[in-house]
């Protein structure tokens, strides 16, 4: 039993509001660290389990009784550390791994450079299947971290990566120090234009617009799928009204009002109809009435909108896309 063992049976004693202020002082790694040992509490017997809190009582005074339901325990802390979606994310990626799946997840609790950092000098095909288990826009961030010619290498192998063997996974795991768990794992689909698409989503256009060039040299026909895949800003114009209402929910005013200064004018209507009359005429003073952004602020609140959009969608909230061709 190590150190972080022994810290996740004492906060399982601490209840989930006291839990939850201690995590707020620690890291993203040590959160996922004692969060992970939180749900593998059941390995230890009550024997053990009374070794440690009989050691930690003695410098704190008594404690409370073990909670028997763990991952309810974990949920609270969790939510009242992080927030709900934060919180909804990490125990979803502990209990997959628990389950045996893939631990590569924990470099999405990773900032951007560390994870570049960490995998900048491997082979460009080693780059391109961690990159297609991340989460997109950790993808997009890190990919963002190479230069102009790694960047389009990486994205064309992205595109047309076929899937990887748990042999292959497992060797990835030694090259990570750990980080990942590849066995038991099936061949993995993760790769192929959808990421490649998903992932260019997310990054600046400049760099977008480079990739697929790339790509294109290499395959036209490759490159217009992915574009055919891609959904963009303005692609929103396309989703149903009672979609949009949806998404409206799930952002910020001042997210949305950034976004539309770089929209068209039919896909700025589209909001507006969306809203009360109110909010509408709110949203158009402001429009008209804010000074010039820079693109990049403006593209960085469209990217904004499009993983709301995204995380909806794959949840089965909203249909991107129209009856005949929809996206998801």
């Amino acid at each position: 039993m190590n150190a972080c063992d022994k810290c996740a049976i004492v906060m399982l004693t601490l209840g989930d509001e006291l839990a939850a202020e201690v995590f707020k002082h620690l890291n993203a790694h040590e959160v996922k660290q004692i969060s992970s040992a939180m749900v593998n509490i059941a390995g230890f017997t009550h024997d053990q389990m009374s070794v440690v809190l009989e050691d930690f009582s003695r410098d704190s005074g008594e404690y409370a009784a073990l909670s028997l339901n763990t991952n309810d325990y974990l949920r609270n802390v969790l939510v009242k550390a992080l927030g709900e979606e934060r919180a909804a994310s990490l125990l979803e990626d502990l209990l997959d791994t628990h389950q045996g799946t893939n631990g590569i997840e924990t470099l999405n609790f990773m900032e951007p450079q560390a994870v570049y950092d960490l995998i900048r000098d491997e082979h460009p095909q080693i780059i391109a299947t961690i990159l297609v288990h991340l989460k997109r826009n950790q993808a997009a961030d890190v990919l963002g971290k190479f230069d102009d010619k790694e960047r389009n290498d990486i994205m064309l192998r992205i595109a047309t990566f076929g899937g990887v063997q748990p042999a292959a996974l497992q060797e990835l795991t030694e090259v990570l120090n750990n980080l990942l768990h590849g066995q038991n794992l099936k061949r993995s689909k993760m790769g192929g234009v959808r990421p490649a698409a998903e992932i260019l989503n997310l990054m600046k256009s400049q760099q977008e617009e480079a990739a697929i060039d790339a790509v294109r040299e290499f395959d036209g026909e490759l490159a217009q799928k992915i574009i055919d895949e891609m959904f963009l800003f303005e692609n929103l114009v396309e989703v149903d009204d009672r979609s949009i209402q949806q998404i409206l929910q799930e952002i910020e005013s001042e997210t949305l009002l950034v976004a539309l200064k770089g929209a068209n004018e039919a896909l700025r209507d589209k909001f507006f109809r969306n809203m009360s009359r109110r909010q509408a005429d709110l949203m158009a003073e402001d429009l008209a009435s804010r000074g010039p952004l820079r693109l990049s602020q403006v593209e960085a609140q469209q990217k904004a909108v499009l993983l709301v959009v995204r995380r909806l969608a794959e949840a089965g909230d909203i249909l991107i896309g129209s009856s005949d061709d929809a996206y998801v």
